[in-house]
Formats: structure tokens, sequence, C-alpha cells
């Protein structure tokens, strides 16, 4: 139901409004300032997400063999809050988190989430299940649209302009991209549009077919998790290429920052660069 409202506005207010109008998916000037709104709002996004913390942390040992990855703290907050950070800025206060590796430290950091400002619920991994298995121990909860993240990665991503965008395509999952300068250590993205064709596993630089690569945040469908098969499995291996062949999956490129915090040295840089989430 739309309730009809009369403002007042500054004129160069007006003047910015007018430029920002696509015209293409809006008509007036309400429809923009509807948008705007339902995006500072956080109106406009899945109410559900899971953050993927289970894994080892390897790369990162011996800081690791100690405390979990998504524990491990930047500027003063592990990853994981700044993750909460993010969510809670669109409204997004329902929070799976799937732990394996030392994961009783993630049950007694954040026990119920109520003194972060959140909902948090946990999926116990008692084995590796890589990136999609997880989710099918959590299925039977999972039966509206819902974010996925990585668990060791730092982003700041606009997730209601993602999720209008998944929307408005009709997608399965969509993933948020980011642009890197030297994308031949990174699976790199095939585009049609905003359709992903495929990725290519680290191409020579000059042979990369775009410079976007899976910043590791997915807005998903329910109806994928029937394509997960049981037991340990990935989602960048097994169910995104079967989205990419029947045209279902989408990429959301996005310009905030994004950080992979999973070796020393780009833990160190993010510690010293990441701005946060404002």
């Amino acid at each position: 139901m739309k309730e009809r409202v009369t403002i007042t506005l500054e004129e160069d207010l007006v003047e910015e409004l007018d430029k920002r109008i696509d015209k293409d998916r809006y008509k007036n000037r309400s429809q923009q300032i509807n948008a705007l709104l339902t995006d500072s709002l956080g109106l406009d996004v899945p109410s559900k997400a899971v953050i993927l913390a289970g894994g080892k942390g390897t790369r990162l040992h011996p800081l690791t063999s100690k405390i979990p990855k998504g524990l491990v703290e930047v500027q003063g907050k592990t990853i994981t809050e700044h993750l909460f950070d993010l969510l809670k800025k669109y409204g997004v206060r329902e929070v799976v988190l799937s732990i394996g590796h030392l994961r009783q430290q993630f049950k007694d950091y954040f026990e119920d989430g109520s003194k972060f400002g959140m909902q948090v619920e946990y999926i116990e991994e008692k084995e590796a299940l890589g990136t999609a298995g997880p989710l099918l121990l959590y299925k039977d909860k999972l039966t509206d649209t819902f974010i996925c993240s990585n668990g060791d990665e730092l982003k700041n991503i606009n997730i209601a302009r993602m999720y209008r965008l998944h929307k408005r395509k009709n997608a399965l999952a969509t993933l948020a991209l980011t642009s890197v300068e030297d994308p031949s250590q990174y699976g790199v993205a095939r585009m049609d549009g905003t359709r992903i064709l495929e990725f290519v596993e680290k191409p020579k630089k000059s042979e990369a077919p775009s410079n976007l690569i899976n910043s590791g945040f997915y807005i998903i469908e329910p109806e994928v998790l029937e394509m997960i098969p049981k037991g340990f499995s990935m989602l960048e291996k097994d169910v995104f290429p079967k989205l990419a062949l029947s045209g279902d999956l989408r990429g959301f490129v996005f310009s905030g920052q994004w950080m992979d915090a999973g070796t020393h040295e780009r833990l160190a840089y993010a510690r010293k660069e990441w701005k946060g989430i404002d």
C-alpha cells in the first residue's frame, strides 16, 4: 500500500535528484525518492545471512592454530564483527555462523549475538564441508532469498542495490564482483552485461577476460540448495558453473573496499588500510 505525502526540497537537491533518475527504471521523482529511501533505510534486502567461518586458515598459521580466522582482529574488531557492521547497515540482523575449526571459541565469543545487536545461530561442521556443504545442514531454515558470505574478507557493498539487481534479473544467485589491478591470482569473471558466463582461473594478466573477481559475497535463492551435493562441496566449483550455463548467475560490480585477510601479508595490509563501514 502506498501513501501520498508532500515534501519540500532545496532547489539544488532537486537538481541532483534529477541527475540520478534512471529513466529505464524510474518514471518520475517519486519512484527515485522511494528507491533512495529504501536504500538508506535498508528495507529492500534479504533478512538472513550465512557467514562461512569454518575454515582452518592454514595460510595464517601459526596465528590460526590458536584462534579461528573469523576471530582475528582488524583495527580492534574481529573480522566477523566487521561483517556484522556491513549487515547491520542494511538492516540484516539474523546471522548464521557456519563454524568448524576451533568452533567453541565462536560460540563463547558471540553467544546468541545480542550483545553485538545480532541474532546469531550456528551450523557446526564436524568435518570440513567446503563453501556449499554447510548450507545443506541448514536447508530447512533457508526458505527465502538469503545472503552468503565468506568469513575471511572485509567488504563494503551496497546490499540493497545488489538485491534489486538480483530480483530484477530473476537470478538464482548473484555474486558481488570487485575489480583488481592484477587478476592473475584469482578466478576472473567473463561477463555478458550483468550475466556471468564463466570464471577463468588464474589467467595471465594479458589474457584475463576482465579484471573482475569473486568477492565472496552472494545473494542466493533457496532453489540453489537442491543443486548442492552431499558432503564436501564448493559453491565456486560445484554450483556456480551450473548456474552460469543455465543463464541464472549474475554479477553485481561494486566499488567499495574489499580486502582478503587470508594471508599474513594481506592481513597486515587490511589492519593498516581498512576504512570500516560508514
